[in-house]
């Protein structure tokens, strides 16, 4: 083996990080959030050819899918996500029913491994602490370290993008900026899931997945949080038809841009 520098071996991650971080200042469509749904959403968008930035607050992107239910490490999916993770080469068992298990391992991983092979920018340890506003659209996301936000006074940064997902989950954070300025519409001003449905729940990420601002979009549990829809427990092929969904939607959006004000909203 040959000799290892340590200072070179810095270098090469200083320099490899800050300039995939320069290149995605600027992105078509910011997604926070690197769980089911803003995975799939950053997998179909970079697929149709859009530069797509994922900002993921922990250290392990995949959100709760590690952990299927109750620490079991079995995520559950129905009938009719198979032909999406069949696309995406995730192997799955039919069980009972119109349900199939999923290594909850195999889902996360492959989640992630697609949406980088398609040209998703994925940053962990990066926190969304608020959004960019240009007349009354969002443009962009304030970001800081996950280690520093809350803890030091130090200032973050801003990426800007042509549309802002908020795959946060049941969180919600990017809707959490717009709600404590009062700037959501009537339908969005109460916040929190209802009881778990599982049925109603996974219907109801899917249907309303969606604009809810100007700029700002919606996918998986940030739109049953936003809109008091159902949980819906350890079940995941909502979430991953909630993120195909809204990544369908963004693009039809910014394909008609800039008459992209008639895009779907949530009402």
């Amino acid at each position: 083996m040959k000799p290892l520098d340590e200072v070179e071996i810095s270098k090469t991650i200083v320099c490899t990080y800050h300039e995939r971080l320069l290149d995605r200042m600027a992105s078509d469509v910011i997604i926070v959030g690197a769980g089911p749904s803003g995975l799939v959403a950053g997998y179909c968008l970079a697929r149709a050819g859009l530069k797509v930035t994922v900002l993921e607050k922990r250290l392990a992107p995949g959100g709760g899918i590690w952990g299927g239910g109750m620490a079991m490490n079995v995520a559950v999916v129905q009938d009719d996500a198979i032909s999406l993770l069949d696309e995406l080469g995730i192997r799955c068992q039919p069980r009972r029913g119109n349900l199939h298990a999923v290594d909850a391992i195999e889902l996360a991983a492959g989640l992630c491994w697609n949406a980088l092979q398609a040209g998703v920018a994925l940053f962990n340890l990066m926190t969304a602490e608020d959004i960019c506003l240009h007349q009354d659209r969002v443009r962009g996301v304030v970001v800081n370290r996950t280690t520093v936000c809350g803890a030091l006074p130090v200032d973050p940064i801003v990426c800007s993008a042509r549309a802002v997902l908020d795959a946060t989950g049941h969180e919600a954070v990017l809707v959490d900026c717009l709600r404590r300025r009062r700037l959501l519409p009537t339908a969005a001003v109460e916040t929190g899931e209802g009881p778990m449905n599982a049925t109603a729940g996974e219907r109801f990420v899917i249907d309303h997945a969606g604009e809810i601002h100007p700029g700002l979009w919606l996918s998986g549990m940030s739109v049953s949080a936003t809109l008091g829809g159902p949980r819906m427990g350890p079940i995941f092929g909502g979430m991953l038809l909630s993120g195909k969904r809204v990544a369908e939607m963004i693009r039809a959006a910014l394909a008609n841009a800039p008459q992209s004000d008639g895009a779907a909203r949530l009402s």
